[in-house]
């Protein structure tokens, strides 16, 4: 009777089964370098046929699957831990159609989000989900976490981007739900299970996605305001006035910036004075309208306000990405700096301010020298607040503590009404941690639904559940 490796090497080619310890080790290990794992091998299927058979293969074995795309996650959730068998759907990588009446695109699980942004764009239309890492984070993986991005705002998260997937189940069998339907009230809507799961129930190898008109006009906008609580008010401000056309607000704290000017190289302040915290916001619309006026105003208003202290209006693409810039490097400026302890948060936009002041006040009490790198999505209520030691040799031992941190950071957000995981996932990060803010109630609904599709627990496990 073959082996297992025999049997994958039949069903993908010999070629695309990794098995030399060199060869595997970029699979093993997370993009922040927190999580190592071991892996069985690395297999490189090109089709769903492929998956399925593979996936069979596996179950039929006992042995379990990690499903895994770019590599770009931050919650370890596509790292192996103990010899499972990793399936990197990265040769799966076409762009199947696009149906510019319906303002739907096919995909298959591989594709970059920069690449199927192109394809909408040379197709004359917008994919709206853009976040730091598109041009290796694949859409396989955007679902799996439900990523989020800078446009939420106004077009939702992946999950709201997504009308049907196509998913292989945890013994082989493929469902097709790729239809391109915004109304389908015939039961339970199952893709809904697998997007966000990160991989636990099923392995997502194909989508149909929302594609949107693209916007003839953008304004992009930096505006230096004293606190979170100034940069609530000019975001009520500015949707107030401009409505509909807000397409992202985004926050940083000062440490956020200043890690970008020091790490990344020819980065610049937009502005002559420095303030505590900014916030980038962009504007897009279908219509030929004047969206720097409507900025102009609304930021002048601000001013008067007493809200903005000073602000900038990018007056070429050129300046506009230099704003993106400095907002989409802050992670890979952190990086640089060493661990930290990071949290992604999520808050209604009416308690940003507060949560900010007292998880400031707390932790700079129970942890002296603490540097807050807080900065996030604004517009919906996203936070990433992170946390480390100024100096990089001290972070080891500051990590270490990190048990301690997250009760303060994580308690308050669960006393506020937030959730400790925005749009990063559980992965192994915070598998444990959620047991702390979920209901026995909740947590028992999920395990029904991981036994129902996963029974065996071989999607993915030490993960989420």
């Amino acid at each position: 009777m073959p082996s297992l490796i025999e049997t994958l090497r039949a069903a993908v080619g010999s070629t695309h089964v990794l098995t030399d310890a060199s060869d595997v080790a970029a699979y093993c290990t997370d993009w922040r370098g927190r999580y190592v794992g071991v892996a069985m091998c690395v297999v490189i299927p090109a089709s769903t046929r492929e998956v399925a058979a593979v996936v069979a293969a596996c179950s039929e074995a006992g042995v379990a699957i990690v499903p895994q795309g770019g590599n770009t996650g931050l919650c370890g959730g596509a790292t192996p831990i103990k010899g499972e068998v990793v399936v990197s759907l990265t040769r799966l990588n076409r762009i199947l159609s696009i149906d510019t009446e319906n303002n739907t695109l096919t995909c298959e699980a591989g594709c970059t989000l920069a690449a199927v942004q192109d394809a909408a764009e040379t197709a004359g239309r917008l994919f709206p989900l853009s976040l730091a890492a598109e041009g290796t984070a694949t859409i396989g993986g955007n679902l799996a976490t439900n990523a989020g991005g800078v446009q939420v705002l106004r077009y939702g998260n992946a999950r709201e981007l997504t009308l049907g997937i196509e998913v292989v189940l945890p013994d082989g069998r493929v469902w097709d739900g790729l239809r391109g339907l915004r109304k389908d009230n015939t039961g339970y809507d199952l893709k809904h299970l697998f997007i966000g799961a990160e991989g636990t129930l099923g392995l997502i190898t194909a989508a149909v996605l929302k594609l949107y008109s693209r916007p003839r006009q953008t304004a992009t906008g930096w505006a230096a305001v004293s606190s979170p609580g100034d940069a609530v008010a000019l975001l009520t401000r500015v949707r107030e006035k401009i409505g509909g056309r807000v397409s992202a607000f985004e926050l940083l704290g000062r440490p956020a910036l200043d890690l970008v000017l020091k790490n990344i190289p020819n980065s610049r302040d937009p502005l002559a004075m420095q303030s505590p915290w900014q916030v980038l916001i962009e504007l897009s619309d279908t219509m030929e309208s004047d969206l720097d006026a409507a900025l102009e105003s609304a930021l002048a208003d601000a001013f008067e306000a007493g809200e903005v202290s000073d602000a900038v209006i990018a007056q070429s693409g050129p300046q506009a990405q230099a704003l993106w810039a400095l907002r989409e490097n802050i992670s890979e400026a952190q990086k640089i700096e060493g661990v930290s302890i990071k949290h992604d948060i999520s808050l209604p936009v009416s308690r940003i301010a507060e949560y900010i002041a007292r998880a400031d006040a707390t932790l700079e009490r129970d942890f002296p020298s603490v540097r807050i790198v807080c900065f996030g999505h604004l517009g919906d209520g996203n936070l990433h607040y992170n946390l480390s030691k100024p100096a990089a040799q001290d972070n080891a031992d500051f990590v270490a503590q990190t048990e301690a941190v997250n009760r303060i950071a994580h308690d308050l957000v669960h006393e506020l009404g937030g959730s400790i995981s925005a749009e990063h996932g559980l992965g192994q990060l915070k598998r444990a941690e959620v047991l702390r803010y979920k209901s026995d109630v909740e947590m028992d609904m999920m395990r029904a639904v991981k036994r129902a599709l996963d029974p065996d627990g071989l999607m993915n496990p030490g993960k989420v559940l």
